[in-house]
Formats: structure tokens, C-alpha cells, sequence
């Protein structure tokens, strides 16, 4: 669809919330989406100029839009989720994550068994979980076989048949694993105890199960049964130390859902970790699928509802690394900075870089598995595809890393022979730049890794990949000059959204076959730099190394500060700003506090002194 073919039909859409369809001309469902004003929304996608190729091959297969009016921005939201959950849009935003996961079934019966299974049948029964893992179910469920005396036995429980005494007790009676229900030795009631204490320590709860053993053996001591008062404190002494080895946060922390995201150029990979009663009861790492030129709010936003409805969550709150917008009622969203949420946060984190890392080497070990013969095939199809003059044994990648528009730091990545070489990866703190001009910051750090080399007479790389496109290569390009390299190596860019590769000097761009070996390899060593420039930004931000100058403003926070640059992108934008476009994002009275801090500050400088743009 066309713009123009699209300007006929803008005013059938309304101007209200809803979710909006798109199909293409066979009625294939190609994108679902959400807004508060579906025309405004719509319409953006037929008057903005792209930046992603993904995103331009979108409208141009639409041939048909739908939409669906909605009362209010969570209906929306929660619509939107279900649609792409039931017809996973090829466009959509998609979660790479196929498994069928474990429940605890307690059966629809007399006496109801408890049991594993990955099969939900709709009989009547309650199903526990799902649980991200078969060993961590099994574990409880022996746990909880040591704790609480339930049937294992497939019996036809029904009043009828223990009246008539249709059965007799088995060996788990004997050992003492059952109270022998089909002989009518344990009524009902005593028995939905017994599961109810289970669902209590599934959830984490054992306070009420701990005091209800206690009762018991209170009662049986009372009794004079002290061989039953002491297999019950045995059973109190095993929950207690189960609990002592339980993850347990904070008792103040009652229930709450924590995700932390790593973003790797098309895929995301977000960290849950569910807690309840204080403690940690589920993790669980997802990876994403990015199509289009989603935010990481908006990937983030989408992947909490998605995992919050398969885990069954209503945790009342959720925690994350940097705000978002989660239209759902009686759900408050936490961005802590310090206390015990950080420090969940802080864990969560730690576990997604684990995972990352645990990937890398995987894909590394794989790489190992084919050989060095193999890995030599892929370095001459590179030599080949690329028309190199040397075979490329020494890879060398580049990438800039920065904040909301702030921060600026680079990584670089080197491969040798077709395989990582860690001890050759490179972090660089930007001196020359100042704020955020990504082909300056290209330039600089590629000047500074290959004037170093050449006064170290070591060897350059015959392969150099600037991650960035043409305007990041044209500033590497010109450092290549004035240290006298051009003809020494061979420098290429990567265009980040389509994967296209340029060559100095070339209009047309070269575009290697999706599946081919050689843009495999590019594509792992270019996943590295982001993996590595990434965690070394978290690093410096974690140990308080960026100082935002609008923290420096009396009055102003750093939510407040990080919020600004968040929606402007850099402080030059912000000074420029009119109070009519600072108060909606932070209100009137800060919005002034800004604006007469910088007007003192322009007040202050010498004549002719101005800000860089």
C-alpha cells in the first residue's frame, strides 16, 4: 500500500484506542500493534522515513488494515499480547521459546494424586506452574513426598468403594509415605490439609506449614505418641534447612516479578526471576526475535506480559532496569537504584550476561568441532566473497556504545584463524569527543588501536569491520589515512539493521547470501562487539563512572535527569528546549528550574562563546 492509496482511507480510522491489523493481499496476518490514537499510529507508517529495511518491506506488502476499538490503553495492550500470542505475526516482535513446560496436576478425584506432567487437559484438575524446569519439580516433589503424607496409588477412591472395603493398604502405608485413605484410616478433610501444605511450599510459603507441624507434634507429645512427636520434628528440621537453602530476599519484598534485557543487533535475551513470599521461586532466560525498529521499552513491555501470562503471574509488582509503560491495573512498575531491588535486579542481570556467555561459547565450541580445515574453508569463502588480497587469519571488529544518547564508549573484538582471541579484545574511553557524535568516536579509537600497533610493531589484521555503515567507515577511513595504512588492510562497514557491507569509495553496497558461512562469521563477530562493548558499559555504569551533567542542577534527580535524556537524546537538545516542550515530560516547576540554569550558564560564558550543536 502506497501512501497516496493510504490517504484515501485515513479517515475511516478512528481516532481512538485499539489494536490496528495488517494484511497482505493473500489475507496473511503480517503485524499486530497497539495505540492510543489508531489513526495517528497508522498513519506514522505511511509519512516517516525508514531506517530499517525490515520496517519499508512491512508497508509494502500491506494490502489490507484492520483495527478494533478498545475502551482504554490497557484493553489495548492486553488485546494486542493475546493476538500476537495466537497468530505470531511474521513482523511481530517474537519470543524464541518452543518448550512445553512441566506443571504439577493435582486430579479432579477423590483423593487427588499429585504428579508431574506437560500436559494440560481441561478436566477439572488445578494445575501448579508451569516451571522453567523438570529437576527443580522432581525436587520438589520429593521434597515434598519426605513432607507430607499423600497417595501415589491410582485406586477408584469413591466413598463407595472404601465403605465396601473394595481395597487394602500397600507398602506406602508401611513405610509411612500414606495414611491409607482406601481403607478410610484418613478422611478428606485431613487430606486437602495435606495439599494444602503443599501449595504453600510450591509458592515458598513454609511459615503455615512449619506451624502446623508444630501443632502436631504439640498435640502427639500431649498425647504421650512420642515416636510420632519426633518423626514430625524430623519433618520440621526438613523444611527448615529446605528453607535455609531457599533463595530468600527480604521478607518486606512479598511478591514480585524482576527482568533485566541484553540487546544483541536483531535479538533480545530478557532474565525473569519470580518471586514470592520473599523468595525466589522461578528464573528463567528467554531470547527474543526483533523484526521491525522496536525500543527497548517496547521489547521489553511486550516480553513481561508475554511471560507474566504463560508463569501465570499477578505479581502486584514488577521490577526493571529503566521505565516503562505497562498500562495494567493495580501492577506498580519499580526502577530501583539501590536497596534489596537493586540487588534482585543486580542478580537478574547477572544471570542474562551469564546466559549470553554460555551462548558465545557454545557457538565458539561449535566452531572448534568443525576444525581448523573447516574454519580455513569459511576464512577463503570470506577471502572470496569479500575479494580480499589476504586471507583474513586476523579479524579485527569495532563498535561505539552509548546511553539514551549519552555515555559514549567502544569496543573492539579480534578473531584469529576464525575463532575469538580474547586477550586481544580492546575497551575504549572516549577523550577527544565531546557528547555523542558516533563517526568522531569512530575515528578516534581507530586511530589510537592502530597508531599503538604500529608503535609496537605488531602485526595488523587483514580484515578491519567498523559496525556502523558508511558514515562510521568514512571517519575510520580518514584515521587510516593520516597514519599511512591505506593498501595495508582492508576496512569494510556493517550496516546494522540490513547487513549490508560497504566498501570505501563504493556506491552500491554488497549483500552475501543469508545462509553463507562468510556472513556467518561476520554476523558471530559482529554479535561479539555488542556483547562486549555491552557489559563494558553496564560495568562503568554500575560502578558510578558517567556522571549526567543535569544531575548537577540543584533540583533535579537523576530519575529526572535520566528521564530528560531519555526522551531529547543529548544535553545540546535539551538546552535548546522551550518550556512548552520541557513541562509535558517533566513538569512545570523542573521544566523552569532547567530552563534558568542554562540561560545563567550562556549568561556566564564570554562573548562569541557558543554550544556545539
Amino acid at each position: 500500500m502506497t501512501q497516496q492509496e493510504f490517504q484515501h482511507i485515513a479517515h475511516t480510522v478512528p481516532n481512538e484506542p485499539g489494536i490496528y491489523k495488517y494484511f497482505d493481499s493473500e489475507k496473511t496476518l503480517l503485524y499486530v500493534g497497539k495505540a492510543k490514537n489508531l489513526r495517528k499510529r497508522v498513519s506514522s507508517y505511511f509519512n516517516k522515513t525508514f531506517t530499517s529495511y525490515k520496517t519499508y518491506e512491512l508497508v509494502q506488502r500491506i494490502h489490507t488494515i484492520e483495527f478494533t476499538i478498545v475502551n482504554s490503553e490497557q484493553d489495548a495492550f492486553l488485546l494486542e499480547n493475546a493476538l500476537i500470542k495466537q497468530y505470531q505475526p511474521r513482523f511481530n516482535i517474537s519470543l524464541k521459546d518452543d518448550k512445553s513446560y512441566p506443571y504439577i496436576v493435582i486430579k479432579n478425584e477423590s483423593f487427588p494424586r499429585v504428579f508431574l506432567t506437560r500436559r494440560k487437559i481441561n478436566d477439572g484438575s488445578e494445575y501448579l506452574g508451569p516451571f522453567t524446569s523438570v529437576a527443580k519439580v522432581r525436587e520438589l516433589l520429593n521434597f515434598v513426598k519426605a513432607n507430607i503424607q499423600l497417595r501415589t496409588c491410582k485406586l477408584n477412591l469413591t466413598e463407595s468403594n472404601i465403605r465396601k472395603k473394595k481395597f487394602k493398604v500397600c507398602l506406602e502405608y508401611h513405610l509411612g509415605n500414606c495414611k491409607g485413605p482406601c481403607e478410610g484410616l484418613q478422611t478428606e478433610e485431613d487430606y486437602r490439609e495435606g495439599l494444602a501444605r503443599l501449595k504453600n511450599i510450591l509458592k515458598g510459603n513454609l511459615g503455615p506449614v512449619i506451624i502446623g507441624f508444630k501443632k502436631e507434634m504439640k498435640a502427639s507429645a500431649e498425647k504421650m505418641d512420642f515416636e510420632k512427636a519426633e518423626i514430625t520434628k524430623k519433618k520440621i528440621e526438613h523444611l527448615e534447612n529446605y528453607q535455609a537453602r531457599s533463595v530468600i530476599v527480604n521478607k518486606h519484598i512479598s511478591n514480585a516479578d524482576i527482568f533485566t534485557m541484553s540487546r544483541d543487533a536483531d535479538r533480545a535475551y530478557i532474565n525473569y526471576l519470580m518471586v514470592q513470599n520473599g523468595t525466589i521461586v522461578q528464573t528463567h532466560t528467554t531470547e527474543v526475535q526483533i523484526h521491525l525498529e522496536e525500543t527497548d521499552e517496547e521489547i521489553l513491555t511486550f516480553t513481561i506480559a508475554q511471560l507474566r501470562d504463560t508463569f501465570n503471574s499477578v505479581a502486584p509488582e514488577i521490577i526493571v532496569p529503566f521505565t516503562i509503560i505497562y498500562p495494567q491495573q493495580g501492577v506498580t512498575i519499580t526502577v530501583p537504584k539501590a536497596g534489596d531491588r537493586k540487588k534482585l535486579l543486580d542478580l537478574s542481570e547477572k544471570n542474562v550476561i551469564y546466559y549470553l556467555d554460555e551462548l558465545h561459547k557454545k557457538k565458539a565450541l561449535h566452531l572448534g568441532d568443525k576444525g581448523e580445515s573447516t574454519r580455513k574453508k569459511v576464512l577463503y569463502q570470506l577471502m572470496k566473497d569479500l575479494q580480499l588480497s589476504e586471507l583474513p587469519v586476523h579479524i579485527e571488529c569495532f563498535d561505539n556504545s552509548n546511553l539514551h544518547g549519552s555515555y559514549p564508549v567502544s569496543a573492539m573484538v579480534c578473531f584469529k584463524n576464525g575463532v575469538e582471541s580474547k586477550k586481544d579484545y580492546r575497551h575504549f574511553n572516549v577523550k577527544t569527543v565531546q557528547g555523542i557524535n558516533d563517526f568522531a568516536t569512530m575515528k578516534e579509537v581507530i586511530y589510537r588501536r592502530y597508531k599503538r600497533l604500529i608503535e609496537e610493531k605488531q602485526p595488523l589484521p587483514q580484515l578491519v569491520i567498523i559496525d556502523g555503515g558508511k558514515g562510521q567507515l568514512h571517519a575510520a577511513l580518514e584515521s587510516i589515512n593520516e597514519l599511512h595504512l591505506v593498501g595495508k588492510l582492508t576496512l569494510v562497514g556493517l550496516a546494522k539493521n540490513e547487513e549490508e557491507i560497504f566498501f570505501a569509495g563504493d556506491k552500491e553496497s554488497l549483500k552475501l547470501p543469508y545462509d553463507s558461512e562468510s556472513l556467518k562469521l561476520i554476523r558471530r563477530i559482529r554479535d561479539e562487539v555488542h556483547r562486549f562493548g555491552i557489559n563494558f558499559h553496564r560495568q562503568k555504569r554500575s560502578k558510578g563512572t558517567f556522571q549526567n551533567q543535569l544531575e548537577n542542577i540543584k533540583g533535579i534527580g537523576k530519575n529526572t535527569a535520566d528521564l530528560l535524556l531519555k526522551t531529547f537524546r543529548s544535553v545540546n537538545k535539551i538546552k535548546k528546549l522551550s518550556m512548552e516542550e520541557l513541562v509535558p515530560v517533566i513538569g512545570h516547576s523542573k521544566a523552569k528550574i532547567i530552563q534558568e540554569y542554562f540561560e545563567d550558564q550562556l549568561e556566564k560564558k564570554p562573548s562569541g562563546e557558543y554550544d556545539a550543536a
